[in-house]
């Protein structure tokens, strides 16, 4: 098996595994910070980098049912948040191909 190709952010803020440094956004790709995990407070991201998908399902959360794919840092492989497939409520559609990841899970990297 090779090595895992790391892609490296540059910015601002820049957010990261909490264990092991891994990039995974930037400030400017943060949508919202009004979400909530599994573990507390999480932020919303339109794209992050370094990690891997798992297989969609089907989750029942506060704003209705979608259908989801735990997010995983590909050094680490630590779940660290999910990705929104597909949203059943016209009213969530935004989140479509959209990434949470959650605030105990990361921090602000260097």
């Amino acid at each position: 098996m090779g090595m895992t190709r790391l892609e490296f952010l540059y910015g601002g803020r820049i957010y990261g595994c909490k264990k092991c440094n891994a990039h995974f956004a930037t400030i400017e790709n943060m949508m919202s910070r009004a979400f909530q995990g599994q573990h507390g407070r999480a932020y919303l991201f339109s794209g992050v980098v370094n990690v891997s998908e798992g297989e969609p399902n089907e989750r029942p959360m506060t704003t209705g049912l979608h259908i989801v794919r735990d997010i995983f840092c590909t050094k680490c492989n630590d779940q660290v948040g999910w990705k929104y497939d597909r949203a059943y409520e016209l009213s969530q559609r935004y989140k479509e191909g959209k990434f949470i990841l959650e605030r105990e899970m990361i921090k602000i990297v260097d």
